[in-house]
């Protein structure tokens, strides 16, 4: 069945397999924008543990904006900050070389829109995996969408995905394993065979 999903910051894992496991996947850019959500967040495991990495955006709670229409605040230098978050994190991770050039242009290019940024990780990553996924942006705001099967609650920081597969992290001897952490975790890690890692999952709303 197709799948509804919001486009988030460096996808989390759960986010990535609904899509690989769906007959296509339509991207959410018409609900208003919600604080507290993987929107501008997202995971990454560092050296003390987990690690938010999150883009500061211009939104007030007391009036309602569309998603869309959310602007980053490029006054702060987030872009240096989370690049050299990632390489600290993942150096030494069996594949960050493989694939940092190809994500270094995202924290090269100004984004005015969290939008627009979220759409551009989103293609890089897909060709990265190579996925080969079908894509299309919806068209209007469906609170209770028609033939799909709605993945966007995933877009809130306290779903839980604790059913993932493990594989071996970084850190994983210091702090464990840490699960539905940033895509580029298990990118770092795992390399070609995370798409064959994403289909095995089974993504649960209950």
């Amino acid at each position: 069945m197709d799948c509804l999903i919001h486009p988030t910051y460096f996808p989390n894992i759960a986010h990535i397999a609904a899509m690989v496991t769906s007959k296509s996947v339509c991207l959410e850019v018409w609900d208003n924008y919600q604080k507290q959500s993987y929107r501008n967040r997202t995971e990454i495991y560092g050296a003390n543990g987990k690690l938010a990495l999150t883009v500061p955006v211009k939104y007030s709670q007391k009036n309602r904006q569309l998603y869309r229409d959310v602007k980053i605040a490029n006054e702060d230098n987030w872009q240096s900050l989370h690049l050299k978050s990632l390489q600290s994190a993942y150096s030494m991770s069996p594949f960050f070389e493989f694939y940092i050039d190809d994500l270094i242009p995202l924290f090269e290019t100004k984004y005015d829109y969290i939008l627009d940024l979220n759409l551009k990780c989103f293609e890089i990553l897909t060709e990265s995996l190579q996925l080969k996924l079908s894509v299309a942006k919806s068209v209007v705001f469906e609170k209770d969408p028609v033939n799909k099967n709605d993945f966007r609650p995933l877009v809130k920081r306290n779903y839980k995905a604790n059913n993932l597969e493990h594989y071996t992290q970084v850190f994983t001897e210091k702090h464990g394993f840490i699960p539905n952490l940033s895509i580029l975790d298990l990118l770092f890690n795992e390399g070609p065979n995370a798409e064959l890692y994403l289909t095995r999952q089974s993504i649960d709303l209950c």
